[in-house]
């Protein structure tokens, strides 16, 4: 009885916690929805806040969740849901000049969420926070969601710039002043912006994680 008892508890307190996971990872591939809307065109790849959500994904949900949330987003996005830049989708995004990007946006989650950890309190036996371990934002240093932050950014312009240049056959040169110079400003500010505002949005995850909310 005891045992039985012990049993339905565990399952019930697992529940809530799996259906939290749920909805934030959905709350993440929605933001990176809506952040296609907002979008400014200079160029075959506009400025759009896709990439900030994408990268504060995987700070603020860990490596697993934040990486979820963009293939959800880009699972969307395949079915031809209108999620992409300029309010467009389907399989032909992903051929065309912005395809690189949308690769890179999973790269990135997955990036700076091993580097910034789960959103989890406690710590590992050694007292050490390591990489993708559960790591509350009091765990998390300063510099550690800079380098998350920047790893997320840059990680994107790999797959980004590569496909570029090679779908529109650009040559390196041509490709990186059109698929990464326009965009540094603006991705430093970015940057700026997700430093800010992640630690206390993680901690926010880790309370609600951890049921102190």
């Amino acid at each position: 009885m005891n045992r039985e008892w012990e049993f339905q508890e565990k399952g019930s307190s697992k529940n809530p916690r799996l259906l939290l996971k749920t909805t934030l990872t959905a709350l993440f591939a929605a933001l990176i929805a809506a952040g296609a809307f907002i979008a400014i065109p200079i160029g075959p790849v506009p400025i759009v806040l896709q990439n900030l959500f994408a990268v504060l994904s995987g700070i603020i949900l860990g490596p697993l969740m934040g990486g979820a949330a963009v293939g959800l987003y880009l699972l969307a996005g395949l079915l031809g849901f209108p999620v992409f830049a300029g309010g467009s989708g389907g399989i032909a995004r992903f051929a065309g000049p912005t395809g690189g990007y949308l690769a890179g946006y999973l790269l990135a989650a997955v990036v700076s969420g091993l580097i910034a950890g789960e959103p989890a309190s406690g710590k590992p036996a050694s007292g050490k926070p390591s990489a993708g371990k559960p790591r509350s934002a009091a765990g998390v240093s300063f510099l550690r969601i800079n380098a998350a932050v920047i790893s997320g950014f840059l990680v994107i312009y790999v797959p980004g710039i590569l496909w570029l240049n090679i779908s529109g056959k650009l040559g390196w040169a041509r490709a990186l002043a059109a698929g990464f110079v326009p965009f540094v400003i603006g991705d430093i500010l970015k940057g700026i912006g997700a430093v800010l505002i992640a630690p206390r949005l993680k901690k926010t995850a880790s309370d609600f994680f951890n049921g102190n909310r």
